[in-house]
């Protein structure tokens, strides 16, 4: 299960995120997702495991528990296509259309 960890703080990394979910069961990769630019964390994450009922412990136990200083939201991650937008249009085109 593929698992969505918000509200990280900017000092937490990879090891410490992996080892937190260890303690639930295995876990086939822990990511803290970094900016580009800044190099800095982006406050979020995500943790594979491959056992579901685990996983789903770990939901259960982590989210709104405090990791490095920071009350950290967990839960079931959503395949990109599946988001809700939250409202408004994301359409592309920004209202310009070219013409040659």
């Amino acid at each position: 299960m593929n698992i969505f960890v918000a509200k990280l703080s900017f000092d937490t990394e990879e090891t410490g995120l992996r080892e937190a979910f260890e303690e639930f069961g295995s876990v086939d990769s822990a990511k803290v997702i970094m900016d580009n630019y800044t190099g800095r964390s982006k406050g979020f994450g995500f943790v594979e495991m491959p056992n579901d009922d685990e996983a789903q412990d770990a939901i259960n136990s982590l989210n709104d528990s405090e990791l490095d200083g920071r009350t950290i939201v967990v839960k079931k991650a959503e395949p990109r296509g599946e988001r809700s937008s939250g409202g408004g249009n994301r359409g592309g085109g920004g209202g310009y259309n070219k013409r040659y």
